[in-house]
């Protein structure tokens, strides 16, 4: 007797009716056993010329030593935004058609932009896990909407559900360095030590890296792993150790036409940049550095010392990774990318940003007031930015930024390591290839078919073409001969050496863009326009944009305002889509993107039941020490504090908090002249007013506790300072809608700034 099991229809032993007629079978062992390990670095906001084996003064040894023991590649490009980037190097697809067109905050209502990546489009370590591989994400996520990053879920878009069996880090597309909103799998974790300690989200992201890949090559030492480690840096807020900041004091003084000089020398040098490159003028807004007042150079050149200092720190963390995978006989048989996003940013502004929230609240940066606080930058009291002079010499020889099409946009660092076939050759490799190459060259490498399904949803095909003949033969063609981008309005494509580009202003009609032409092969940083002198290859590739456009899921164009953009958030069953939000403590973190909207004033209500005795600690708490507002008791009276920058508006209640069962609330009514006035009561009777000077209309990019704080709001009390007494509940009731100019107006603006922020966080 012979049957088929339920459970394995194709099992390929025989079942009798006992043991003895019977023939065991095993499936085969993993066809993973004896692959080498992946470990892919991505780093964030790192522009071209950055690194220092790219041509910068910035000590970056470690990464400087995967670029000498490995390949260089100088023609690699990006999408020019995180999200979009990200999901172009997890599937091998471009980003619109997985529905990754921007950043996964929005959703648009069309298919090109849904804020995830479509099922139909398998990440690489979905993949590999089917595989056999282990597989881990650490640091940034941010593919996934913010609206499902809460404990709510639905956790389909989280890392765990994306074919990563661990994950460790932050789902927003920036954090607090010192502060940071940790995830550990699918929930919401403390962060294991304080600043004061010497905490840095760095450290912690790789020494979690540390463990995973020990926990595995000691227990099954024969299956390989993929790590996709992706830090926080090189993005704002740009925050290192002292020791660190202190290093690279006084080395930006001579400002950045200077520095943009050195490390454009430097990559002639190097070899980086052919030696006819053209160094590309200065953007729009780049003053000369010698026009700049006394303070304003100051105030540059610190922030840039900061941005020095995070990408040294960064580094020195990247060197600890590297020491493990050699301790554990891991580092000859280890295929190691490192890549970068996006160029520089240009969310610092002209000046450049001591907090980068001011940016998303269209408040200009007062450089005079800011240089009284300069030690502050680089320490968890600033969330600072470059400004726009240091990105373009982050991005050198290129024009423009992040966000943008043309090179300092999207022509990025990547290094390929592989010791045991490739060598150590230090080579430089020129070929143009894009992010949606990666995913392919790894499963060529690793001799892996593309399959056809994964989880029962038939695939796209991967848009991507490998680049394994370009890594063991550097005088090979390049893999394809054509691709397109498009970002924001922004757009280009290339064609078998050339570039078409357009640099597109929000509401200027599609078809006025004016095009530009450069032949890449011999105008490495775009610098001579050939638009006039080849307009019939110029309206040629014109064309094969929008037949590239059509093919991969690009249109519609889409320069809408924030309103448009952000109104899915707006659909019933979303975190903001309501005027009351009841919250029944405890709770996880919710993160910014699921916080109550409060730019227009706001009452929140807590139920208590006051504790006799030491009653102290937070109630409600959103943001950090940078902005936010927190409501605490301390000494026995109720607090409320709105920070508004370092602008504190403390407000104190006239009598202690009764013991016992009580509402506690706290109101805030925006005025016409965007401040506000503040009441708290006790039981509905008022015990403490006063006002706010400025209310932001996007408070915080750091979200919202109950009965604790992840990070201060207020130098009053230290984190999590968590409440004793018990909160059954509490209501955020937010004002109706009005209709008068002002309320529009103000709605108008939070919604631009939301739009920044998102934008800004990749």
């Amino acid at each position: 007797m012979s049957y088929r099991h339920p459970a394995e229809p194709d099992f390929e032993g025989e079942i009798g009716k006992t043991v003895q007629d019977s023939q065991p079978a095993w499936p085969a062992a993993s066809s993973a056993i004896g692959k080498p390990s992946v470990v892919m670095i991505v780093l964030d906001d790192t522009g071209f010329a950055h690194l220092g084996c790219y041509g910068s003064t910035i000590a970056t040894p470690n990464i400087d030593r995967l670029a000498g023991e490995g390949l260089k590649f100088t023609g690699f490009h990006t999408t020019a935004l995180c999200s979009s980037s990200r999901a172009c190097l997890l599937t091998g697809r471009n980003h619109h058609a997985v529905g990754m067109r921007a950043v996964s905050n929005m959703d648009t209502g069309y298919p090109n932009m849904r804020g995830a990546v479509t099922k139909s489009a398998a990440t690489i370590a979905e993949i590999l896990r089917e595989d056999g591989f282990t597989t881990f994400a650490t640091g940034k996520w941010h593919l996934a909407p913010m609206a499902e990053c809460t404990a709510a879920g639905p956790y389909r878009n989280w890392p765990l559900q994306r074919g990563f069996d661990r994950y460790y880090g932050f789902l927003q597309g920036e954090t607090d360095q010192f502060h940071p909103e940790l995830t550990h799998d699918n929930h919401f974790i403390d962060q294991p030590a304080s600043p004061e300690e010497g905490y840095h989200v760095s450290e912690d992201i790789v020494d979690k890296s540390i463990s995973f890949i020990r926990d595995t090559v000691s227990v099954v030492p024969e299956r390989p792993f993929f790590l996709y480690l992706a830090f926080g840096a090189m993005h704002a807020p740009h925050q290192a150790p002292d020791e660190y900041l202190e290093k690279y004091r006084g080395k930006f003084d001579e400002g950045w036409d200077v520095a943009r000089e050195q490390w454009f020398a430097r990559q002639k040098q190097m070899g980086v940049i052919p030696e006819n490159t053209a160094l590309a003028p200065r953007n729009p807004g780049v003053k000369p550095w010698n026009d700049l007042s006394e303070n304003e150079k100051r105030f540059a050149a610190r922030l840039q010392e900061a941005f020095a200092a995070m990408l040294d720190h960064t580094d020195q963390q990247i060197g600890r990774l590297m020491a493990a995978l050699e301790e554990l006989g891991l580092d000859e048989n280890t295929i190691f990318l490192l890549v970068s996003d996006n160029g520089a940013s240009q969310e610092g502004g002209p000046t450049g940003v001591f907090d980068e929230m001011k940016y998303f609240n269209m408040m200009p940066e007062d450089v005079d007031k800011a240089v009284a606080r300069l030690d502050d930058i680089g320490t968890l009291n600033s969330h600072s930015n470059i400004p726009w002079g240091w990105a373009q010499a982050g991005n050198t020889p290129l024009k423009w930024y992040k966000q943008n099409t043309h090179g300092g946009g999207v022509r990025d660092p990547l290094i390929v390591r592989w010791p045991a076939k490739l060598g150590k050759t230090g080579e430089t490799r020129r070929q143009f290839c894009h992010a949606i190459d990666i995913a392919p060259t790894l499963m060529d490498l690793l001799d892996i078919e593309p399959p056809e399904t994964v989880a029962g949803v038939p695939q796209m095909p991967i848009h991507g073409a490998s680049l394994k003949e370009i890594l063991f033969d550097g005088s090979a063609a390049p893999s394809r001969s054509t691709q397109y981008f498009e970002m924001g309005g922004d757009r280009g494509i290339w064609v078998d050496g050339w570039k078409a580009v357009t640099h597109h202003q929000r509401g200027v009609p599609f078809e006025d863009d004016k095009w530009e032409l450069y032949h890449l092969d011999t105008d490495f940083s775009e610098y001579r326009d050939l638009a006039e002198t080849e307009p019939a290859r110029l309206k040629e590739m014109v064309e094969a944009w929008w037949r590239e456009a059509e093919q991969h899921g690009v249109l519609p164009l889409d320069d809408r305002g924030a309103f448009d953009l952000f109104r899915a958030s707006r659909r019933p069953g979303m975190p903001t889509s309501r005027s009351r939000f009841v919250y029944y403590p405890p709770l996880s973190h919710i993160v910014a993107d699921a916080c109550p909207p409060v730019f227009r004033g706001w009452r929140m209500t807590v139920a208590l039941d006051h504790p006799k005795g030491n009653g102290d600690g937070v109630l409600v708490a959103r943001g950090n020490i940078n902005s936010g507002y927190a409501l605490y008791i301390e000494g026995g009276y109720l607090h409320f504090d709105y920070n508004c920058f370092h602008d504190h508006t403390l407000v104190r209640s006239t009598a202690p908090v009764p013991d016992g069962v009580h509402d506690v609330t706290a109101d805030i009514a925006r005025g016409a002249d965007g401040g506000g006035v503040v009441s708290l009561r006790y039981d509905g009777e008022e015990v403490g007013s006063g006002a706010i000077p400025q209310m932001l209309f996007m408070i915080s990019s750091i979200g919202m506790d109950f009965c604790r704080s992840t990070a201060p709001v207020s130098h009053a009390y230290s984190a999590p300072f968590a409440y004793p007494g018990r909160i059954s509940r509490v209501i955020f009731d937010l004002p109706p809608r009005k209709r008068d100019r002002e309320d529009r107006e103000a709605a108008d603006k939070a919604d631009e700034a939301q739009v920044r922020a998102a934008l800004s966080r990749q």
